[in-house]
């Protein structure tokens, strides 16, 4: 499997392509990153087309102010996908969209700064610090608390070295995507 992502000028929008087809009938992207990857083979195994699996958007932030980054994600994700021994039971999977935002932090007065709870999982303060929770439409009247169920989250623990945590409907090639787009330049969200 192969992947890339690739980012507007700004450094605020990426999209992650994979070299394999997220659902049965995908069509392949057609852009230069298409192009350049079915001329130049990584293995034999690579497949020549790029499929479009999701997008990343960092907030632009017009007026430079001091805070934390924000940002959405639309993930392409196979549903559907039977379990029965019975091959005539089983379901294509289909396609569907997740989308996720982050997790809104809370200003802590006595540290004069964001905050997220990481459950101790994260242990350094960074920009690229993250949480994901599903973006919800207040309509569908869901409970809070699974609300804020955190999807994804990447951190920090040391110089240089992250952690991160997802759980379903991301796949962990999903999940290190994202994550790596955080380590991208930003001038205009920083």
């Amino acid at each position: 499997m192969s992947f890339a992502c690739r980012s507007d000028f700004l450094g605020t929008k990426f999209i992650i392509y994979d070299s394999q087809a997220p659902y049965a009938g995908a069509k392949p992207s057609r852009s230069r990153s298409t192009r350049r990857f079915a001329s130049k083979q990584i293995s034999p195994q690579v497949l020549g087309g790029n499929f479009e699996v999701g997008q990343v958007t960092y907030k632009f932030n017009f007026m430079k102010s001091r805070g934390p980054r924000r940002m959405q994600c639309n993930i392409q994700c196979p549903v559907g996908q039977g379990t029965s021994s019975d091959p005539s039971m089983e379901k294509t999977p289909s396609p569907t969209s997740l989308d996720l935002k982050n997790k809104a932090p809370r200003w802590h007065d006595h540290l004069q700064c964001w905050c997220l709870n990481f459950h101790g999982r994260v242990t350094v303060a960074s920009v690229k610090n993250f949480q994901l929770v599903a973006s919800v439409d207040p309509s569908l009247n869901i409970p809070a608390a699974e609300q804020e169920k955190v999807i994804l989250q990447f951190g920090k623990i040391g110089k240089d070295i992250f952690t991160m945590d997802y759980r379903y409907p991301l796949s962990a090639f999903q999940a290190f995507a994202i994550c790596l787009t955080s380590f991208d330049t930003k001038p205009a969200c920083e």
